[in-house]
């Protein structure tokens, strides 16, 4: 154990450590209401997802928010998790940029296609369907 105030990786005495960077990554949803609150707000399906996002109210959580699911109809456990893998990644490569805060969204996996649809046009749909669905918010 490191006793407070020792020197740790080289650190010289009086130097302060930055402090951690703040992470780009959204908050996953886990809590079946907020599914829920969010299949009752805005829909947008494309070819290799369904995305459905809402805009929450003042004060209810900050920050982006992302949920992912597929159903049985996806396939077995397998292809199930390499469909919501591939819609976690599109999610981290997209939503910093293109995604707003104070918004939850869903990427809901559709059958044989999540899985095997290039990647590039997955993200190229996220970002269409995120446009669509910030463009008819308004």
């Amino acid at each position: 154990m490191i006793p407070p105030g020792a020197n740790v990786a080289g650190e010289t005495p009086g130097s302060t450590q930055a402090p951690p960077a703040a992470s780009s990554c959204p908050q996953v949803l886990r809590k079946r209401a907020d599914f829920l609150r969010a299949a009752r707000a805005l829909r947008q399906t494309m070819p290799g997802f369904t995305l459905q996002a809402r805009e929450r109210a003042e004060g209810e959580a900050e920050g982006i928010r992302i949920g992912f699911t597929c159903s049985k109809k996806v396939g077995n456990a397998v292809a199930r998790n390499r469909a919501k893998r591939r819609l976690r990644e599109i999610a981290r490569l997209v939503l910093p940029t293109h995604g707003r805060a104070g918004w939850d969204y869903v990427l809901i996996g559709r059958p044989e296609i999540t899985a095997t649809r290039d990647f590039a046009a997955m993200q190229a749909d996220l970002k269409r369907a995120l446009a669509k669905v910030h463009g008819s918010a308004r």
